[in-house]
């Protein structure tokens, strides 16, 4: 339906400038968004005032000029009114709304599946913590986040990889490493002060209790020189089991674990920044060396060698990304936590020095997340390393609810998590309102087939009999599921799809509670069928990209 009104505004708007009513060098991208007041038509678009500010119009002058100039034959719009400073709605004849129903009785679970990312590779990386503990509920927004934006993408046609960054070179891993060994010591009596810097979970002692059952106090007698590469290495390996175990929980699985010390073999991060100082991006100060970032549009150079001769994290960044779109990516897509939102603009630089092109970049910013109980605040401490970790959430709420949950806020706004709502089985809870829809729907389906009637295909149902006021809106909001896909892979957000399955979810309930679907007249009954059957389709093709379950029975 969009696609048809798009392209009749396409028509007319270049119909307007081939007859000289208004001139522009470009006709802009035509943005045609759903509305919400039904007042104000089935859908409406800015595009006039977009083009009055190139042609120097009133951009009510340029709307009538583009009205004036559609096509239509009364095929599709039953009317078009110009609103406001010049915005266009489009009102759809009703009878055009059921005939696409039929597209979802054809295509089924692939209902939703688009094509216009067809021949494009797409990484996305996301969660990527470093191996130094378990993932906390700020990591599992991050997790569920780049988990849904990749099922997004790969229904709209793109070739999706997903991809974890191991962070295994540096500081925080030696760190780690001594933390466990200090434990070990200490698990065995010996005298020991812990620093206030090391890592304090509960989770440190457990892996020191591992080695000493599996090992003894073979290294008790040995320098901590000698035995921390073992205490580091065995450390990060049982971490990131414990985080990969944690995620498959989730649901979330990747395609590739790439380590950070791939970067650094054969001298890779050096010899690329040697190649960047030789091109002017990279310059020297002392022991200390730049890379030129304010060249690139960044408000100041940063350091990617340290006076100490140690890489920075942005070094081996750089490294990453050039890395990343040497795999052949056409979009590379990070998802960090808001808190990087700074480092967006000297990554981008680098891509742009290394001759790349720098809106092949996406980042996606996640908030942080409130975890509360009963609407109060959930006490948490990362210095003292207490946080609600990432299993601790699954293995209260669910998997289904945790990942919902996560998705019902834009990724870059702050979210409360209330654990309580989360398990509540009423409608107050927005995953077993929309599972609840798709169980409702699937007991019509077996009452159906107990009283003998089948669902029909969509050449048999008489849909021209669906003319209640709430019918036609609840068609209207199962076909734009297609639309909805498409929009949250665009501006990759996938809270999109949760806040259309709840809203599909609300109009089905009232059209259910106010109407009986399995009716006296049979042909209405089966008209009816075909409506809720399509509804179902469409909930749970939804919930699958969410990566959430359609159940049957509640």
């Amino acid at each position: 339906m969009k696609e048809k009104i798009v392209k009749l505004l396409e028509e007319s708007t270049a119909r307007c400038v081939t007859e000289g009513l208004f001139e522009v060098k470009n006709l802009p991208f035509i943005e045609l968004e759903a509305t919400r007041d039904a007042a104000h038509g089935d859908y409406a678009t800015n595009v006039a005032m977009v083009i009055a500010s190139q042609a120097k119009k009133n951009p009510r002058v340029i709307a009538q000029a583009i009205v004036g100039k559609l096509i239509d034959d009364g095929l599709l719009l039953n009317k078009v009114e110009i609103a406001g400073p010049g915005f266009i709605n489009f009102f759809i004849r009703e009878d055009n709304w059921r005939s696409p129903l039929k597209e979802i009785d054809r295509l089924k679970d692939r209902y939703g599946a688009l094509d216009f990312g067809a021949g494009k590779k797409v990484q996305v990386e996301f969660v990527s913590a470093n191996p130094t503990g378990p993932l906390h509920i700020g990591h599992a927004r991050g997790a569920v986040t780049g988990d849904v934006i990749a099922n997004i993408l790969k229904a709209s046609g793109h070739d999706v990889s997903k991809e974890y960054y191991i962070n295994d070179v540096g500081n925080q891993m030696r760190t780690l490493g001594r933390s466990v060994y200090l434990r070990y010591l200490e698990i065995q009596g010996k005298a020991i002060e812990f620093p206030p810097d090391h890592y304090q979970g509960d989770y440190i002692s457990e892996l020191a209790r591992e080695i000493l059952s599996k090992d003894g106090d073979r290294y008790c007698g040995k320098s901590e020189d000698e035995v921390l590469p073992f205490f580091t290495a065995w450390g990060a390996g049982s971490i990131l089991e414990g985080i990969k175990d944690d995620l498959g929980s989730f649901g979330v699985f990747f395609d590739c674990y790439f380590s950070e010390g791939e970067l650094y073999k054969d001298d890779g991060v050096m010899k690329l920044l040697d190649r960047l100082r030789q091109q002017g991006s990279v310059y020297r100060e002392g022991d200390t060396l730049w890379f030129r970032s304010t060249a690139f549009g960044d408000e100041k150079d940063r350091v990617v060698i340290r006076d100490t001769g140690t890489p920075t994290y942005f070094a081996a960044d750089i490294a990453y990304h050039k890395n990343k779109f040497d795999r052949g990516f056409d979009i590379v897509i990070d998802v960090w936590g808001a808190d990087h939102h700074g480092y967006v603009p000297r990554l981008k630089a680098s891509i742009e020095a290394l001759g790349g092109n720098k809106d092949a970049l996406k980042i996606v910013l996640v908030q942080l997340v409130s975890l509360l109980r009963d609407g109060k605040p959930v006490a948490m401490s990362t210095r003292a390393g207490e946080y609600v970790t990432l299993r601790q959430v699954i293995d209260e709420v669910g998997r289904d609810a945790a990942r919902y949950n996560f998705l019902m806020r834009r990724s870059d706004s702050q979210l409360d998590f209330d654990l309580e709502l989360a398990k509540r089985q009423s409608n107050e809870n927005p995953v077993y309102y929309v599972q609840y829809a798709h169980a409702r729907i699937a007991s019509i389906t077996r009452m159906a087939a107990e009283r003998g009637m089948e669902i029909p295909g969509g050449d048999e149902a008489e849909l021209a009999l669906l003319t209640l006021p709430e019918e036609i809106q609840l068609i209207k909001s199962v076909i734009r599921y297609p639309e909805i896909v498409e929009g949250a892979a665009k501006a990759l957000e996938p809270h999109r799809v949760t806040f259309y399955l709840n809203e599909l979810a609300g109009i089905f309930h009232s059209y259910y509670n106010k109407n009986r679907v399995i009716a006296d007249d049979p042909a209405l009954s089966r008209a009816r069928l075909f409506l809720v059957n399509s509804v179902g389709h469409v909930l749970r093709n939804a919930l699958g990209i969410l990566g959430v379950s359609a159940p049957e029975k509640m």
